[in-house]
């Protein structure tokens, strides 16, 4: 087994000692992908729990599925170490029942607990949110993809396209590289001004278009937006951009060790009411901590959870026509490695980081 997989491990069984309890089992995709150091459990892409669960006893692992999905997993998606209960897929009693044996019959932790389990203790949930090495060069991995993806599709893109299109474009270039589309949004011309969470739909872009990736490899989340603009951008558009990358600048600066994610939300606050946009940070939530999910934890003013080093974040400051989002991760120095940057796609530095800016062709 590998070492980080024998870590995680490890941490988990210390759970079960300290909570006196038999057994952890976590059924979500993204605590599969993470135990399994980037395994999937997912098929329905839309759906929050895969094909498989995991159960971690004092003694063993295991991952618990059905005939359909056994024999692939074991092919491509598990670590050796792993033991299988296989039930039928028309009979899952087969399931519960093994669960009972394999814990004796104690307290279960779960993720996503029945009324007979318990609640996954913070310092899992804690835990599980701070990169090992091994995890951070996938995490680098994805991010590149992910960003290469983006810049090769808006590059490609052209005006009479519809939104449908660049959308079905960014998931097919998603795809190619590996990566499921986890979340593709689009918003042209038009609706730009009208939505933050602009879902795509069959008009066609226009002079201008916003594209969201949340993008997902091996369980982690690279979230980035593009713009790209047919023609140049207007006085006014541009200055758009600079407001939101300039208030986006006070969030990067803020996300320190030890700092609280209520703390970066109110230095969002006020770089908002400093460039004259004071309502902007009520108009759609601004991000916050991201990993084995999309926002492991979104920031707003009441969040106390504190950031570390080794922990990913994407922030996403926007204000009506405009918005920048990228993923980082903070390094051990307090500084920001920014996961999602594409030298390809056209940047300015913003107090020391190069930010992206519009593609305009």
């Amino acid at each position: 087994m590998s070492e980080e997989v024998s870590k995680k491990l490890g941490f988990i069984r210390q759970t079960l000692s300290i909570a006196e309890a038999g057994g952890v089992r976590l059924r979500g995709i993204d605590w599969f992908a993470w135990v399994t150091g980037g395994g999937s459990s997912a098929v329905l892409l839309t759906a929050e729990t895969g094909v498989a669960e995991v159960l971690v006893t004092g003694q063993d692992a295991w991952i618990l599925t059905d005939e359909i999905e056994a024999q692939r997993l074991k092919d491509e998606e598990l670590p050796p170490d792993f033991k299988l209960h296989i039930n039928p897929w028309a009979d899952p009693v087969v399931r519960e029942a093994f669960v009972r044996e394999a814990t004796d019959g104690e307290i279960v932790i779960s993720d996503r607990p029945t009324p007979q389990e318990q609640s996954i203790p913070q310092s899992l949930q804690a835990y599980k949110r701070v990169l090992l090495p091994t995890e951070l060069d996938r995490y680098r991995q994805v991010g590149q993809q992910a960003s290469a993806a983006m810049t090769e599709v808006l590059q490609a893109a052209q005006p009479d396209w519809t939104e449908y299109q660049l959308a079905g474009a960014g998931a097919e270039a998603l795809w190619a590289r590996g990566i499921h589309p986890a979340l593709t949004l689009v918003a042209g011309e038009r609706r730009l001004p009208l939505y933050r969470h602009a879902t795509a739909t069959g008009e066609k872009l226009g002079r201008q278009a916003m594209l969201v990736f949340c993008a997902r490899g091996y369980g982690l989340f690279a979230n980035l937006t593009r713009f790209v603009c047919f023609g140049n951008l207007t006085k006014e558009e541009a200055e758009l951009h600079r407001h939101v990358r300039e208030i986006e600048a006070k969030a990067l600066s803020a996300s320190q060790p030890g700092m609280t994610l209520d703390a970066v939300y109110y230095a969002l606050a006020q770089a908002y009411e400093q460039h004259g946009f004071p309502n902007a940070i009520r108009e759609h939530h601004q991000g916050g901590t991201t990993g084995y999910l999309a926002r492991e934890v979104v920031a707003h003013p009441s969040t106390t959870d504190s950031l570390t080093e080794n922990m990913a974040i994407a922030w996403n400051p926007s204000v009506t026509g405009a918005k920048i989002e990228d993923t980082f991760v903070i390094l051990k120095d307090g500084k920001l490695e920014n996961l999602t940057y594409d030298a390809n796609f056209p940047s300015v530095e913003v107090e020391g980081r190069l930010r992206a800016v519009p593609l305009e062709k």
